[in-house]
């Protein structure tokens, strides 16, 4: 086998090794075959927090082991393909397979860092708080487009969304937009999303095509469930109800029944407009204030969240976190890490993986700003 294939090989080997290291294989073989019997018992459901929780880890369990073993299949097929195509001389079929290889190994990479993931709510669903700031029509056109951009993210990697609230521009785009992300370890991931995002281009709305600057920030925090005992005090909370005034479309309803919650010790103010029911968005956003204030407790337990935290009372000048620049070049660059690339719409479409490990793993080894 040629050397470079064998080199492949033989580091997809040893990301296998370390994924079966971490989640201690026998052990969580065994354990999920536990928890597999465990759910079939048909009083489970009577303690809706326990089954959550149970289902949570099972679900975990079948991710990491199902992963581990695809990867060993492919990897098997994929040498035994490179190996036959050698020996009959077709370069055509082992270059393709030299690709899959090499996607291979990065996405062993990547299952490495999710083993990561191992904070509190890294596993849950996740909220995306998106508002348009300095830059008027200009912010507001941006803000739509970072949407526009987690939404691509997530569908690229098999997680649902669904829109809970969008504030239309007074010429463009949007003040603001709430969406929810769901699908396993998306908070994990997007949380690595939160601070000011600040875009250079020539702008489509000025005559004189004029380069402007623009920003927007990102607000990320998990989605709670049962299991999770948040106390809100309702006379510590204004309710106010008023009309939809998204842009319309598939992801807004307009209807008289949006709901404002504003959480008065903290300022926390959270909206939901989606449904058609007073009723069913008041409810919504309830949950959505009890993430929020988790998110806050996770906050309080971490001091680097506490800094990300500060980014958000200034949408602008010195806060930022990811540069994009369309004029008069092209570049998208993480400030925090220095990861850089110049495939701007690239990015722009949903391609933020990158940048997303390149933080995940600075926090993980303690050397986040």
């Amino acid at each position: 086998m040629r050397a470079e294939t064998e080199a492949l090989a033989q580091d997809i080997r040893k990301s296998v090794a370390l994924l079966r290291r971490h989640l201690n294989w026998e052990e969580a073989l065994r354990r999920l075959d536990e928890l597999n019997a465990q759910s079939e018992d048909p009083n489970l459901w009577n303690d809706a927090a326990k089954a959550q929780a149970l289902m949570r880890e099972r679900t975990g369990l079948e991710t990491g082991i199902g992963g581990v073993r695809s990867v060993e299949r492919e990897l098997d097929d994929l040498l035994g393909l490179i190996e036959l195509a050698d020996m009959e001389g077709d370069a055509a079929v082992a270059a393709d397979a030299d690709a899959q290889l090499l996607a291979l190994k990065q996405r062993t990479g990547t299952m490495e860092l999710e083993t990561l993931l191992s904070g509190e709510a890294d596993s849950f669903d996740s909220y995306i708080e998106v508002n348009s700031g300095a830059g008027g029509t200009e912010a507001q056109d941006w803000a739509e487009m970072l949407v526009r951009m987690y939404t691509r993210w997530a569908e690229s990697h098999g997680y649902k969304t669904e829109y809970l609230e969008e504030s239309a521009g007074e010429g463009a785009g949007i003040k603001s937009a709430t969406m929810k992300v769901i699908g396993r370890n998306a908070y994990g991931w997007l949380k690595t999303e939160s601070g000011v995002h600040r875009l250079v281009r020539i702008s489509p709305f000025d005559a004189n095509a004029r380069r402007q600057t623009s920003f927007a920030s990102v607000w990320v925090y998990p989605v709670v469930d049962d299991t999770i005992d948040i106390q809100i005090n309702e006379g510590d909370c204004r309710i106010d109800t008023y009309r939809a005034s998204g842009a319309g479309g598939q992801h807004v309803n307009k209807t008289d029944s949006a709901v404002r919650i504003t959480h008065l010790p903290t300022n926390i103010v959270v909206a939901c407009q989606t449904e058609r029911s007073q009723h069913q968005n008041r409810a919504r956003a309830w949950d959505m204030l009890r993430a929020r204030m988790y998110e806050a407790e996770l906050q309080r337990r971490d001091a680097e969240r506490a800094a990300t935290e500060a980014t958000k009372s200034d949408i602008g000048w010195g806060h930022q976190i990811r540069s994009y620049v369309l004029q008069p070049y092209q570049m998208v660059k993480d400030l925090r890490t220095n990861v850089e690339t110049s495939d701007t719409q690239g990015v722009l479409d949903g391609d933020l993986d990158q940048f997303m490990a390149a933080s995940l793993a600075q926090r993980i080894e303690g050397h986040a700003d």
